[in-house]
């Protein structure tokens, strides 16, 4: 069995997808990479095809008709064999040394006991022309290289959650909890990071710099023009880790508030993106997502509408839609984001 599986959903991304698939070859015969070209229509499946070749023991080709972000590591939990799994996608890569350790850590992790569900790095934000790169690091929160808990866990403040780029899962783990992200929708990583989580018992934190997190494209998914365009499928995500959330039988209080703040985010995220619209069918996109969550747990509704952030994204009036985007700007700039 191979230490880890590394999937890389590609889609149209012959330009870049080399650098990802380099950064990954480091880690040598411990590590399975899972190319998963997911429809693409230039030159993705012949480079995909010709990786496998040259290292037929450690690279998959896998394709399949289009099917979104998704999809495409749904395909790759499928193909997995390795003892871990991770997402890395196609336009952004790991940092040598950085994985050289965490490979390091995973094989003395690797059996028996001490097999952690989750394993947690830093990443780089690599925003495009920026002299100085924000690194999201977590060694005030999590223990570091020990295995710890859920109630070992600091104070995580707000903007400053787990996203996929600092992520690897126990393979099994992902198998048994049933993850299936839905097809043809962005912003899936977020759940991805959230749905498994009441599943995971034990982790481990290693202080590393391991994922470079490229942002700067225009036709990139987190750009916020994009967004707004693509608000319908925040939407769907932004719901169904509401429902996640609200039908959750959490075995430990301090997951239970880590997934309340995260919902949190997500939730303005969503409404600070129909606010910059500034289109009436957008503003009555995000009633409508508070009357959904009402419907689905009155209980998670108060919460978020009277929490900090939910009181800041809710302030009535076009006033009050300013102060918001102010206040988004702020954290935005603070942590580096979008």
């Amino acid at each position: 069995m191979k230490l880890l599986s590394v999937a890389i959903p590609c889609y149209n991304s012959e330009a870049y997808m080399e650098k990802a698939i380099k950064s990954i070859l480091v880690g040598g015969d411990e590590v399975e990479i899972i190319i998963v070209d997911d429809g693409s229509t230039d030159g993705t499946a012949a480079i995909a095809d010709s990786y496998a070749e040259q290292y037929p023991g450690i690279v998959k080709a896998v394709h399949q008709e289009n099917g979104g972000h998704g999809e495409a590591v749904n395909t790759g939990i499928k193909n997995a064999t390795g003892l871990y799994f991770k997402v890395v996608d196609s336009d952004d890569r790991l940092s040598r040394e950085p994985f050289l350790e965490v490979l390091r850590h995973l094989e003395e992790l690797s059996g028996g006991a001490d097999t952690v569900d989750l394993f947690i790095t830093n990443f780089v934000y690599d925003k495009q022309g920026a002299s100085r790169k924000k690194v999201m690091r977590f060694s005030h929160i999590f223990p570091k290289e020990k295995i710890f808990g859920w109630k070992d866990m600091g104070h995580l403040p707000k903007g400053k959650y787990l996203l996929m780029h600092s992520l690897i899962y126990r393979t099994r783990l992902l198998k048994e909890c049933g993850l299936e992200l839905p097809k043809h929708t962005f912003y899936v990583d977020n759940l991805f990071a959230y749905e498994p989580l009441p599943y995971v018992r034990t982790m481990y934190y290693l202080d590393v710099d391991l994922y470079r997190y490229f942002i700067g494209r225009e036709d990139q998914s987190v750009n916020e023009a994009v967004m707004i365009r693509r608000i319908d499928q925040q939407i769907l995500v932004n719901k169904r880790m509401v429902d996640v959330y609200s039908e959750g039988n959490f075995s430990d209080k301090h997951l239970k508030k880590y997934m309340f703040s995260y919902l949190d985010i997500i939730t303005t995220v969503s409404s600070i993106m129909m606010i910059r619209s500034g289109t009436e069918e957008n503003l009555e996109k995000k009633k409508e997502l508070l009357n959904y969550i009402r419907s689905k747990d009155i209980k998670v509704y108060k919460e978020l509408r009277h929490s900090l952030l939910g009181c800041v994204m809710n302030l009535p009036g076009r006033s009050g839609r300013k102060v918001a985007v102010a206040a988004y700007r702020l954290t935005q700039k603070f942590y580096g984001f979008n």
